[in-house]
């Protein structure tokens, strides 16, 4: 691998494919069904315990309005690690629909196709190996599962003085 390269993770969900650092997936898993929220959007159904920790599952399928609901026969959850810097939320969790697969991209390998608009938590849309994926919005994507689980969680671990 050439200092070019990047180790990405495919996850596949529901109506898209999205491609991710492998260094932000802490963990996959088998599906579990979660503990509701109450009130919480569609797209978040639950927490769930992980390694001590409450995370909050994201449908990004849902939330991004990619799918109206989610088939859990193959499913499996993402565990990543929330870039927000919140002591609180350390980590979220994606479902995917199977397995994610680890590749190698590098700059010659991708072709950003433009968009006038992108659906919530895209960051954007490459074509990688003849596929459009998408790139997740990774800071907003923790931020709002911070808020659909936790209510107004502070954007940083810092306590105001």
């Amino acid at each position: 691998m050439s200092l070019a390269e990047v180790r990405c993770v495919l996850v596949p969900v529901t109506g898209a494919e999205l491609l991710l650092p492998n260094a932000t997936i802490a963990e996959v898993a088998s599906y579990v069904e979660p503990e509701p929220v109450t009130g919480a959007p569609g797209w978040m159904p639950g927490l769930l315990l992980w390694r001590g920790w409450q995370v909050p599952l994201v449908s990004f399928s849902m939330l991004a309005g990619l799918a109206e609901h989610e088939e859990l026969n193959t499913a499996r959850v993402c565990y990543a690690k929330a870039l927000i810097g919140n002591e609180r939320m350390p980590y979220f969790a994606l479902l995917s629909r199977d397995f994610p697969r680890l590749t190698t991209v590098n700059q010659a390998g991708l072709a950003e196709t433009p968009q006038a608009e992108r659906p919530i938590a895209v960051a954007g849309t490459v074509i990688l190996q003849d596929r459009n994926v998408l790139i997740p919005d990774l800071d907003r994507l923790a931020h709002l599962a911070a808020h659909a689980a936790f209510g107004s969680l502070p954007l940083s671990g810092k306590v105001p003085i």
